[in-house]
């Protein structure tokens, strides 16, 4: 069990510092559920979101990890300093990535889902959203559910590659503070989606029964019911009970 507390403060007090993304990669993984993604925009705005669901790709033993065959100008991102942000395209699409460990090792966790928090509105219109389809039941999964998603919900493509997770100012990752909302949730890892190699790897990390959470149902333990009170701009709020 983990305790997640959420906060509507004003974000950018608590951002997570280089120690955190130097952890072994399993551990980073773990440890990102729950942890507030960040995103500025050109106009000063941010767009904020809780991550729910993640994947790891490590540098050893993993043929799916991008650093599998070596470094190449399309991945040299994933060898930098820890903590900083490898963006990768696929399919017209973009996946976001922190990257972990030291320097010249080759290893990421892939964010593929997070819960809108902050600017779900604006989020909604990166992904060409109508503001009409918000009362559907399944507007969040279309919103943010999968790693393409969350990079068009936040805005981010190849020209946020390289960023500075740690003292940059256009993504970050923080912890959230000043309790409003404290539950209880239960982690699951399961194998990864969508891969041809290296499928049967457990290395992929979710809250256990959250809606927003990608792939079949059927890894959660009781399906996906739950999720935290979503943005600061609705009233509405489905928190989780106690998963036993």
């Amino acid at each position: 069990m983990k305790q997640l507390v959420l906060s509507k403060k004003e974000i950018g007090s608590t951002r997570l510092e280089s120690e955190f993304f130097r952890q072994p990669t399993m551990q980073v993984a773990s440890d990102l559920l729950g942890k507030l993604l960040v995103r500025k925009l050109p106009d000063n705005s941010c767009l904020a979101g809780i991550v729910v669901e993640v994947e790891a790709y490590l540098f050893d033993n993993d043929p799916a990890c991008h650093a599998a065959r070596g470094q190449t100008r399309r991945n040299a991102t994933m060898f930098a300093e820890a903590g900083h942000l490898y963006v990768y395209s696929i399919h017209s699409r973009h996946c976001l990535n922190i990257v972990t460990e030291r320097v010249g090792l080759g290893a990421a966790v892939l964010i593929r889902a997070i819960e809108p928090w902050i600017g779900i509105e604006r989020m909604a219109t990166n992904r060409g959203l109508p503001a009409a389809d918000s009362i559907k039941p399944d507007f969040l999964p279309r919103l943010s559910s999968g790693p393409g998603r969350v990079c068009e919900a936040l805005a981010v493509n190849r020209q946020q590659d390289g960023l500075d997770l740690v003292k940059g100012q256009e993504i970050w990752l923080e912890n959230p503070v000043d309790t409003v909302i404290t539950s209880t949730w239960s982690e699951k890892v399961d194998a990864r989606i969508g891969l041809s190699q290296g499928k049967d790897l457990q290395l992929r990390w979710f809250m256990d029964g959250h809606r927003l959470v990608s792939g079949p149902a059927s890894a959660h333990s009781h399906g996906r019911w739950w999720q935290f009170s979503h943005s600061r701009e609705t009233k509405e709020a489905r928190s989780p009970r106690r998963i036993t």
